[in-house]
């Protein structure tokens, strides 16, 4: 390069002010997906989604008899544990693939396997096995008021009142 040109392009650095680089501003998205994550998200776990879900995913058939429990990770993909009853064993492991498919479809895509264990099933969902309540007659009402007067203590005796009254309004 000419060494006058040089000396010039020097001097002309050294008295000429430069603005500053800003950055660009950010994207709009990347601040509102900070804010949502911060907030929580909208979308549940796929396991609470399969358990509350669990009668539209398997149908009233598989539902019956079975519950997600977990989903657990494997070098294979993600494993989803069912409970099962254990009548019901042979069916639910004959069906599993077909179950396997519906629930990886609601599930995320990528449940891989599905591992059975027998036991109870307990409902996490709604109260769909509520026992349904009918209201006593005066003379059932009056039997047991009659039964529990002998107690002196008054808040023993309402307690005992109140047991018996969900005791014959359960049965049926």
């Amino acid at each position: 390069m000419d060494p006058i040109a040089e000396a010039q392009a020097r001097v002309k650095l050294r008295y000429s002010r430069a603005k500053p680089v800003r950055m660009p501003a950010r994207s709009l998205s990347l601040s509102a997906e900070r804010v949502t994550r911060k907030a929580g998200s909208v979308r549940l776990a796929p396991l609470k989604y399969l358990q509350i879900h669990w009668r539209q995913i398997a149908g009233e058939q598989i539902w019956r008899w079975s519950q997600p429990e977990k989903i657990t990770a494997s070098k294979d993909g993600r494993v989803l544990t069912l409970t099962v009853l254990p009548q019901a064993a042979p069916l639910i492991q004959h069906q599993s693939e077909t179950i396997r498919q519906r629930i990886s479809v609601a599930a995320g895509g990528d449940i891989t396997r599905i591992r059975i264990v027998q036991g109870t099933v307990r409902r996490t969902g709604p109260g769909e096995f509520q026992r349904r309540a009918r209201s006593l007659t005066a003379a059932e009402t009056a039997h047991i008021a009659e039964k529990a007067a002998p107690v002196a203590d008054l808040r023993l005796r309402a307690a005992i009142v109140a047991l018996g009254e969900a005791v014959l309004s359960a049965t049926e």
